[in-house]
């Protein structure tokens, strides 16, 4: 009985609710990522109600509408190479892109944090294994193991996701681990631990709630990332195929007409940077907030 209360007793100020009010407080000082914030809410709503708020059907064209620029009565921001209305194609893009950025790395949070998390408490042969199993990958830059696995799997959002998920979970498990190896050796986990807890209770009651701080962070991180890479398979064409709206298809399919419509180039890119750079200022601002520290 003593130990169990001394066991909570002891647990971090992660736990503590006090600890998560002064992190959104600090955070809600920041209009940086605030303002990131609601560009990224804003993304999303506009993903979830494309068919609500896009103009026209993001799948027909005319060939005698083809690459009209933007202004064009009836086409905001101009047509495509098919004649497609770029404003719909660009809301209807949001879904994919943000699909392809956010699956992934969700996927490879939870793989990666499971590796970690065991790895880094179990330690010893449990931990080389897992590790340096891990530091395989870690030999290949992740733009590069990406386009390998993309074009050994095929072409396709499916295959896309998987390529990208074995992309982030080496780095994700890695951050578990360290995160891990210095909580393991906490004054609550040892309470834990002499009390006669088995690991897996020890893991799921005591290590994870002090270690998905900033494993979530990190992971967020990687979203922008992950945006950048689909979009670069995509525009390969290793990754979403025509006729989807996807913005890095979209960059590849008007690449032709670079010189005839340049702005109609760069909107697929404008929506890119503009998502991925509010998804790093956001982790940034969340980043900041967590720090205990400060």
């Amino acid at each position: 009985m003593f130990l169990a209360t001394s066991t909570k007793l002891l647990e971090p100020i992660l736990h503590s609710p006090g600890y998560w009010r002064t992190v959104w407080t600090r955070f809600r000082r920041d209009p940086v990522a605030i303002g990131a914030g609601v560009v990224v809410l804003a993304l999303i709503l506009m993903a979830i109600f494309a068919p609500l708020i896009a103009p026209q059907d993001p799948y027909q064209g005319m060939s005698l509408r083809r690459l009209r620029p933007p202004g064009t009565p009836g086409y905001l921001l101009g047509t495509d190479e098919l004649g497609r209305d770029m404003l719909t194609r660009l809301i209807y893009g949001a879904r994919i892109s943000l699909f392809m950025g956010v699956t992934p790395v969700f996927v490879a949070l939870f793989l990666g944090t499971t590796i970690g998390v065991v790895a880094g408490y179990l330690g010893g042969w449990t931990n080389t294994i897992l590790m340096r199993t891990v530091d395989v990958f870690f030999a290949f830059p992740s733009v590069l193991l990406a386009v390998a696995m993309a074009g050994a799997l095929g072409a396709g959002i499916g295959n896309g996701l998987i390529a990208l998920t074995l992309v982030f979970i080496p780095p994700i498990a890695r951050v578990a681990e360290s995160v891990t190896t210095g909580v393991r050796t906490r004054d609550f986990v040892e309470a834990a631990r002499a009390s006669g807890a088995g690991a897996f209770l020890i893991i799921r009651k005591h290590v994870l709630g002090n270690v998905m701080g900033p494993i979530f962070v990190y992971a967020m991180s990687l979203i922008a990332v992950s945006m950048i890479l689909a979009s670069g398979l995509s525009f390969l064409g290793l990754g979403v195929k025509p006729p989807e709206p996807d913005w890095g298809l979209m960059l590849n399919t008007l690449r032709t007409a670079m010189y005839t419509q340049p702005l109609l180039c760069a909107l697929p890119g404008v929506m890119i940077f503009i998502t991925s750079i509010s998804f790093n200022l956001l982790t940034d601002g969340l980043r900041s907030a967590m720090d205990v520290k400060s």
